[in-house]
């Protein structure tokens, strides 16, 4: 999954960009549950499944919630 793709389903479930990290990194957070994580921002790079599932353990998201955005 590529940046844009997982930052306009995290946007659908509510999640928002906080800030800008270092590097080419930014700080999403959920304001209902008051969770961060961190995303890599590498223009035509996917996220590697490991890093993926890191964002969404920070989330407490499922790989089936984003399915169906």
């Amino acid at each position: 999954m590529r940046y844009g793709e997982l930052t306009r389903k995290l946007g659908r479930l509510g999640i928002e960009f906080r800030r800008h990290a270092r590097g080419s990194h930014e700080i999403w957070w959920d304001p209902q549950r008051k969770l961060y994580t961190l995303i890599p921002n590498h223009p035509g790079r996917d996220i590697k499944k490991g890093m993926l599932a890191k964002i969404l353990k920070d989330l407490g998201i499922t790989e089936e919630n984003l399915q169906g955005m």
